[in-house]
């Protein structure tokens, strides 16, 4: 049988070992290497040319994104299956536009990430419901302007929109409209609502 080789990338070592006694228990799957942060990740890839990736999707130095389009742009046939502990709709959805295989959860069974492996070898793409889910209801960044992206960080610390004219040197009034279509764009009904969709659904990198 033919065995299918796996490069991990993930910067936790339980996570890795798990990821790669798992496979191990396979007969088609041979783990050739690990890394623990995202350059890391980039160099072992392009050296060992695994069958397939698991990119942790949170890493130092490179987030598993990054680390992907990069590997992706140096070899484009690279299969790559990211993973991560939450739906951050935004850098996996760059990442599969890039050309990655596949996003799962942590979360996900053992018995689907095998099973998805083997169909990501095969050529098909795996993306997992609630990602897809996040995605299809998540605004993209890029479709928030620059100041309103400024606001919403600040309105995740808490800042008043007295306080944000203050620092931007414009009209309260002003923030209140910036403020407002931020709202309407993410569909927030308060501040509170706004905040925790910009948690949850990771609009920001705080």
């Amino acid at each position: 049988m033919t065995r299918h080789t796996v490069l991990i990338a993930d910067d936790h070592a339980l996570l890795r070992m798990g990821l790669r006694s798992l496979l191990e228990a396979q007969e088609d799957f041979a783990v050739v290497g690990e890394a623990d942060d995202g350059e890391l990740a980039v160099s072992a890839g392009l050296s060992l040319k695994p069958d397939v990736i698991i990119m942790d999707y949170m890493m130092p130095r490179l987030d598993g994104a990054v680390a992907a389009k990069r590997i992706l742009a140096e070899n484009p046939s690279q299969k790559i299956l990211i993973l991560t502990s939450y739906g951050s709709a935004n850098g996996i959805s760059e990442a599969l536009q890039a050309g990655v295989a596949g996003a799962l959860l942590k979360n996900d069974d053992n018995r689907e990430i095998v099973d998805s492996l083997r169909k990501i070898i095969r050529g098909e793409r795996i993306i997992s419901p609630e990602i897809q889910r996040l995605m299809n209801e998540s605004p993209s960044i890029e479709e928030l302007s620059a100041r309103q992206l400024e606001i919403l960080e600040l309105i995740t610390h808490g800042l008043t929109n007295a306080e944000i004219a203050n620092i931007f040197s414009i009209q309260e009034d002003t923030v209140k409209k910036h403020v407002n279509a931020v709202f309407e764009r993410i569909g927030a009904a308060n501040r509170a609502e706004a905040v925790a969709i910009a948690l949850r659904k990771h609009l920001l990198k705080i």
